[in-house]
């Protein structure tokens, strides 16, 4: 510090002897700085002013600098080569999609010449700017002009006419090849941006003109004026009052002039270059303010950093409820940054989210919200990856398939497995991330590929009969504590628990103490339709017809030995009777039904109900098919429901009444068997507009009390059938 104080008023004193150029307020800060560096007790106030007096020095000189310069030497004219023609012509006009990319590419050029001196300066303490390692920029409307400078490594005239000369000619790639097994090359490397040429001709998309000042950072070197219009030719010359580092000015288009408003630019700056390591000013207003927080360890940022950042990246006013430091050196370098909100705009029908995560590549921004990073379910998550070894094309803005695939696959993964460690970390805490972005991972498990979906599948939450309301388990949960040879997960969609507690497909499993998962959400069903199994456990839906499992016939064996009982000849020829007797049911409900139903069978479950179906669609896919048919018109009639199969428990007493009345009274008999079937449809879920049915409900009714007022009148009261179950009978 004092060294450099020291040199800065050695400055002082040389420009104080030219009054015209120095205004007397920067005057009084040199000789306080010259008497601080001459008495120890000044030091500390030497040190106060020492960085004020750097940064009004560099701003004054940055504010002047457009009338020091001064052409002095011969004017030599130089022309491009045809093929180097074509390619500024490729460069100017077809090599970037947005123009605004210019101020990136810059940008990125002048942080090179600041990292070259910065490294150069380990070995060779003679070079030195004499200016502060940052990057100025102004802009000037009423010139329409757009003005960068560093005070970087600068240029020879060599190295001019070769590095602005030759399109595709990149310094920076070269000076990176020539630190091959030099001392400090690896840090070097990882701050060097433009590595490919072609950067610095972006300017020509929005300049009439470019002037670029440069002087060499060698001792005694000279600065020179490098000047195009991008018609082909350049011209160069010896020049005075150049500052060590370099300075380009642009002449802007006229229908470029939106790029000499500091609002703009200052936008472009802070979408593209906000997080490079020097700072960068705008018309002598410091503007990068945002540390790249993925640079640092974990350990070493704050959570008022965190919050910060996550802020800023995200656009938000909220704390992040989850975030993750992410790096790795293989299969890509990787540094980055990954936050979730508490909240997110998908709820209650608001827009859709848009990707919330970022591309970087050494600290400069490839593509904003990049929907290539993450699967589109994964939409939620907000931050920023840096990738150093990502290969891009030279414009920066495409990627390479292959690798953006590997880059894709690595941070999936790494997402799905930070959830599932923080569900492992704090259960209660996932629960309410999984009640909020619950949506989001079902959507996973229904657009990953095979090979991700079963670890998608594990952050999956649900509740079950095990438990109470509100009480969420996991896929796993649900498999360890499977009843002994149980093979398949069972779970029911229904809107509410209450349906799925009174439901005539959980009696049986509710008797027979097998857990049953409770899914609410209308996607439900194609997430297990997606999932079909959780290891070698299938997910198997309670109302499917004919299910095998060990678990459900262990458990009928109590009932199996109350039947043997049974097992004399007089019992084999009742129920040889009854199996008959059911079959005729069956056979006539399926005639008096039609085509309604694909066919009739005897009920094997344990139930209390007259009937369930089976076999039926969806109430998901029941919905879909009504919106396609467009059956929900004005004036159309309903879509037609799908066929299903019917399953009677011909011991209720519903059924036993039917059979016994149905020759009495055919057309009676009729509606009832058809209000037990739409009873079944709603049962299911599969009515689409119990509404259809009053008619014939009134009519049953009506007929029922007319029964009872006849039973009345001939001085009988009708009894309502009293119905016993025996615990554990099969009906």
């Amino acid at each position: 510090m004092l060294r450099s104080l020291a040199r800065t008023a050695t400055a002082a004193k040389a420009r104080m002897a030219s009054p015209l150029t120095t205004p007397p307020v920067v005057k009084a800060f040199y000789s306080t700085a010259l008497r601080s560096t001459a008495t120890p007790t000044g030091r500390k106030a030497g040190y106060s002013l020492y960085n004020s007096i750097r940064t009004f020095a560099t701003e004054t000189d940055a504010a002047d600098q457009d009338q020091q310069e001064k052409v002095i030497g011969e004017t030599k004219k130089k022309t491009f080569q045809a093929e180097t023609r074509k390619l500024l012509d490729i460069v100017t006009h077809s090599l970037y999609s947005e123009k605004e990319v210019f101020v990136r590419e810059l940008v990125s050029n002048a942080s090179d010449a600041l990292e070259k001196l910065r490294h150069s300066q380990l070995t060779d303490a003679g070079l030195d700017s004499g200016k502060p390692l940052e990057i100025h920029i102004s802009v000037d409307e009423a010139k329409n002009t757009f003005t960068i400078q560093d005070y970087g490594i600068g240029m020879t005239e060599e190295e001019a006419i070769s590095n602005l000369g030759t399109i595709a000619r990149s310094g920076s790639k070269a000076f990176l090849e020539n630190l091959e097994g030099d001392a400090g090359a690896a840090s070097a490397k990882d701050k060097i941006i433009g590595q490919f040429g072609v950067g610095f001709y972006s300017a020509f998309m929005v300049g009439a003109e470019i002037k670029v000042f440069t002087r060499s950072a060698q001792p005694g070197s000279k600065g020179y004026c490098w000047t195009s219009d991008g018609s082909g030719s350049y011209e160069i010359a010896e020049a005075e009052n150049v500052a060590v580092g370099t300075k380009i000015v642009i002449s802007l288009r006229d229908e470029c002039k939106e790029y000499a408003k500091e609002a703009v630019i200052e936008a472009i700056i802070k979408k593209y270059s906000n997080f490079i390591d020097y700072p960068v000013h705008l018309n002598s207003k410091k503007i990068n303010a945002v540390q790249p927080l993925w640079t640092k360890s974990k350990n070493e940022i704050t959570d008022q950093e965190h919050i910060e950042f996550y802020r800023y990246v995200a656009g938000a006013w909220d704390n992040p409820q989850y975030k993750l430091v992410y790096k790795t050196d293989s299969p890509l370098a990787i540094s980055s940054l990954l936050y979730i909100p508490q909240r997110h705009m998908e709820v209650l029908g608001m827009q859709r989210e848009e990707p919330g995560v970022s591309l970087y590549s050494r600290k400069v921004m490839i593509q904003a919200k990049s929907k290539a990073l993450l699967p589109e379910w994964l939409r939620f998550v907000k931050g920023v990856v840096d990738c150093e070894d990502l290969p891009l094309n030279v414009s920066r803005e495409l990627l390479q398939d292959q690798s953006l695939s590997k880059l894709r696959q690595v941070l999936t993964g790494r997402v799905i497995k930070w959830l599932e460690n923080e569900a492992k970390a704090d259960t209660k805490a996932y629960n309410h991330f999984f009640e909020e972005f619950g949506a989001f991972i079902k959507e996973g498990v229904c657009t990953e590929n095979e090979a991700t979906r079963p670890n998608v599948a594990k952050l999956l939450r649900y509740e079950s009969s095990a438990g109470t309301t509100g009480e969420v388990i996991s896929l796993k949960e649900y498999v360890d504590r499977m009843k002994e040879g149980q093979e398949n997960i069972y779970y029911t969609c229904v809107p509410k628990r209450k349906f799925a507690e009174e439901s005539p497909y959980f009696e049986e499993f509710k008797e027979k103490g097998i857990e049953v998962l409770f899914l609410y959400d209308t996607v439900d069903e194609f997430v297990v339709n997606n999932l079909r199994e959780v290891g070698q456990h299938k997910l198997v839906s309670i109302d499917a017809a004919d299910i095998k499992d060990a678990a459900l016939e262990n458990s009928s064996t109590k009932d199996d030995a109350k039947d043997g009982a049974k097992s004399t000849k007089e019992g084999a020829l009742a129920e040889a009777e009854a199996k008959l007797e059911g079959e005729n049911i069956a056979d006539w409900f399926r005639q008096t039904l039609g085509m309604q139903v694909r066919k009739v069978d005897v009920s094997k479950r344990y139930m209390s109900h007259p009937a369930v179906v089976t076999e039926h669609d969806s109430p998901a896919v029941r919905k879909m098919m009504v919106m396609m048919s467009g059956a929900a018109k004005v004036g159309e009639e309903n879509l037609p429901p799908t066929p299903t199969n019917l399953e009677i428990n011909v011991n209720h007493p519903i059924i036993q009444k039917l059979w016994s009345v149905k020759s009495d009274d055919p057309a009676f008999a009729k509606q009832v068997a058809e209000q037990i079937y739409d009873n079944a449809l709603i049962a299911a879920g599969v009515l689409d507009d119990p509404r259809s049915m009053l008619k014939r409900l009134n009519t049953i009714m009506e007929a029922s009390l007319q029964a009872s007022a006849t039973s009345k009148t001939k001085g009988t009261v009708m009894q309502p059938t009293k119905v016993e179950v025996v615990e554990g009978e099969k009906v």
